[in-house]
């Protein structure tokens, strides 16, 4: 039976604790996992990339694999191809699919029709590998994942989406603070608040960065301005008290992790300064990219 991973919660919490495991032990031996020998993986990228085209191309390829790059404009998807369609057709030459695009629907019905695995590397809803690279990089630092609490501060984006779910499925504690009419998805604080039920942990979104840092382990921003999104001056002065700086952080009473998922836009989300203070933290992040991504492949094609 196939498995995508559309969604953090698609794996079940000792699976997430498992992957991230792995991940420390692929970062010792990068050519430890040969799962993908043999096998050809779909890269599709409707949206720029650094760290994502990177991460799973150099992941692919340590594993065994050949990772095929496919631009989307370069697709019969940019000319109204249905991607039901484009899902049976790449079925028939791909042993997966990775995909970043905008419509998470999109997403699911390319899942529905391709009948191997499908990854999403980010989407207008969720960026779960993202935080597969981010709880990995807390327990390097930490030593747990269970039990913290993380702090989101900014626009309720498609990362504060994917910290508000992996909170509720791991049993850590989640704070997403954003101005007035910027807070995440409903639909994302319903799965989180229904999966915390069974963990104990604490969701909380907030109008205010002060209730959010309140006793936190790691305090966690990303760009005001998504890319595609339209606005921007109106919304980076909706935004102003929302930066990660030296104030805010004089406010936790204690050392924590500032994280970064990047590209960072600094003296905007997040200073100059507290950037560097913190870019070892957050350039390993970058780096667990590949690490945590390539644990997650070989869960999926075993």
């Amino acid at each position: 039976m196939k498995r995508d991973f559309l969604n953090v919660s698609d794996l079940s919490k000792d699976e997430v604790l498992g992957v991230i495991d792995y991940a420390m032990e692929l970062k010792k031996d990068k050519f430890k996992d040969q799962t993908l020998k043999g096998k050809s993986i779909g890269l599709i990228f409707m949206k720029p990339s650094t760290r994502t085209r990177l991460s799973f191309e150099v992941g692919v390829y340590q594993m065994g694999g050949q990772p095929l790059y496919i631009s989307g404009s370069s697709t019969q998807i940019s000319r109204g191809e249905d991607i039901k369609d484009t899902g049976r057709v790449m079925s028939r030459y791909l042993d997966g699919i990775v995909i970043r695009t905008y419509s998470h629907k999109e997403v699911v019905q390319l899942a529905e029709y391709f009948d191997k695995p499908v990854i999403n590397a980010l989407t207008d809803y969720l960026h779960p590998c993202q935080i597969l690279a981010d709880l990995q990089t807390i327990k390097e630092r930490l030593g747990d994942v269970e039990g913290i609490k993380v702090a989101f501060i900014g626009d309720g984006n498609n990362v504060a989406n994917t910290w508000l779910i992996a909170g509720g499925l791991v049993g850590f504690d989640v704070a997403v603070a954003t101005p007035e009419g910027f807070e995440p998805s409903g639909k994302a604080v319903y799965e989180a608040l229904k999966l915390s039920k069974k963990t104990g942990s604490k969701i909380l979104i907030t109008n205010n960065p002060m209730d959010a840092i309140r006793d936190a382990d790691v305090i966690y921003t990303d760009v005001w301005v998504s890319m595609g999104q339209e606005g921007e001056k109106e919304k980076k002065e909706a935004f102003k008290e929302f930066s990660l700086n030296d104030e805010l952080l004089g406010h936790v009473g204690k050392k924590v992790l500032v994280m970064h998922c990047l590209p960072a836009h600094k003296d905007e989300e997040i200073s100059e300064d507290v950037f560097e203070e913190y870019a070892s933290v957050i350039f390993d992040q970058a780096e667990n990219r590949l690490h945590a991504q390539k644990a997650l492949m070989s869960l999926l094609f075993k």
